[in-house]
């Protein structure tokens, strides 16, 4: 008798797609590999301060400041014709030569500035096709909900698998080592270049979802499109956390004398514990609408950061950072998949890179400001930063009313004639490509 040929459905065919190349490319991005590493190649061999180390986290996130530019770029640029696998054929390389030169240079504040910079600009290239493609599907397949919560799985899983490595690679690999892994382990998602399942890519950009204008038309329809503004303003408001990043880490080391390596450990475990709460969320919003699921996200996720005022050991830290991340998990589902709703027809990317840009820019920006923060006192400076971020959260709600209502009134999968109407009465309106 002749083996069985499991075949899997077509929805079965674009997780193992997207599940894999979510795998790979949040866990290798320097923005998160490289972060806990280059912090305390300043902290420890270049001896720099917590205001130096935030500085730095600054300066070399400006690449993802500016993702509406990367954005902008994939959804008008289709290089040598390959449209996003081209995207991983030009920069996944030259990332790797990125890695390779900071490896077989001195260390230094200027150097290690540049070739993080650098390895940022290659990676925005790759994210905005990543996030541009996901999302276009996520708007065709009628799966928004689904693929974002497939996103934060697989992205989650990739933190704890970079966290724990960060934590590894600072105690064990000098700054060549880590470099070297660091390019070695990029060189997969070079290879996302040449596959293209049919599942995919077949019709994926002949879809009126797909379908741009000129330059001046996208711009136009960008800025007229009034989904745009809540989405992208409650993802700022929502990684706008002045405390947990630089301030935390020098608040667990300096004041609670916990090691290196539990400042990573927290993150690992934080994230973790997302993945229950966004498995349930993709079973969720086959089921109520997003309106329903935006409030609820919202409303546990406002209070999630507030155990942080109650850390007086490392060990209590690991403890609660399961609880904190359980709370987080369903809003940033959520607010995702508001996001992927959002993209106005043909410029996924440049909507999704928005939203990446101002997500990192609220996170560094309030890194320095957190940073400010914790300065002010030497007892209670950290407690200020988990007051802080907990009002910032506040003006979520008032921000969910300005979403239009057509937008999260159904369940993933379920129709929307309005907003169909809508995309084509918006493209109808403008110039198409010539």
């Amino acid at each position: 008798m002749a083996p069985s040929i499991v075949r899997l459905s077509k929805n079965q065919q674009l997780f193992l797609y997207f599940s894999s190349l979510t795998l790979i490319i949040f866990a290798v991005a320097p923005d998160i590999l490289l972060d806990i590493p280059t912090a305390f190649m300043l902290k420890n061999h270049l001896h720099a301060t917590a205001s130096q180390v935030s500085l730095f986290r600054l300066l070399t996130g400006i690449p993802m400041y500016v993702g509406f530019a990367f954005g902008m770029t994939r959804d008008l640029w289709d290089p040598f014709g390959w449209r996003d696998r081209g995207y991983f054929r030009l920069f996944g390389p030259l990332a790797i030569l990125v890695f390779v030169w900071l490896a077989l240079t001195h260390l230094s504040y200027s150097g290690l500035l540049i070739g993080v910079f650098l390895a940022m600009i290659s990676f925005r290239f790759l994210m905005a096709a990543y996030s541009g493609l996901i999302s276009l599907i996520g708007q065709e397949e009628l799966m928004s909900g689904r693929l974002s919560a497939l996103w934060m799985v697989f992205r989650y899983i990739s933190f704890i698998v970079a966290y724990f490595a960060s934590g590894f690679i600072t105690e064990h690999l000098s700054p060549r080592q880590t470099f070297i892994l660091t390019a070695a382990v990029t060189l997969p998602l070079c290879l996302y270049g040449f596959l293209k399942p049919r599942v995919v890519f077949s019709h994926a950009y002949d879809n009126p979802h797909a379908r741009g204008t000129t330059f001046l038309g996208d711009l136009k329809r960008l800025v007229k499109h009034r989904a745009v503004y809540p989405a992208i303003f409650i993802i700022l408001l929502w990684n706008f956390m002045p405390g947990f990043n630089t301030p935390m880490q020098f608040y667990l080391s300096n004041q609670l004398h916990a090691p290196d390596s539990v400042y990573a450990n927290f993150n690992c475990i934080f994230y973790g514990s997302y993945i229950p709460v966004v498995v349930l969320y993709g079973i969720l919003c086959t089921r109520f609408p997003l309106r329903k699921l935006l409030w609820c996200g919202a409303m546990v996720g406002i209070p999630s950061m507030i155990p942080l005022a109650f850390i007086h050991s490392g060990r209590q830290a690991l403890l609660l950072a399961s609880v904190m991340g359980m709370m987080s998990a369903l809003g940033q589902c959520a607010f995702y998949d508001l996001a992927i709703r959002s993209c106005p027809p043909g410029l996924q990317g440049t909507l999704m890179m928005a939203a990446d840009a101002v997500n990192n820019l609220a996170f560094r920006a309030s890194d320095v400001v957190g940073t400010k923060i914790y300065g002010l006192s030497t007892t209670h400076g950290f407690l200020y930063c988990v007051i802080a971020m907990t009002a910032t959260y506040f003006l979520i709600l008032p921000a969910i009313l300005f979403v239009p209502r057509e937008l999260i009134s159904t369940s993933d999968g379920q129709p929307s004639p309005a907003l169909d109407a809508e995309l084509l009465s918006e493209l109808a309106g403008s110039p198409a490509t010539p």
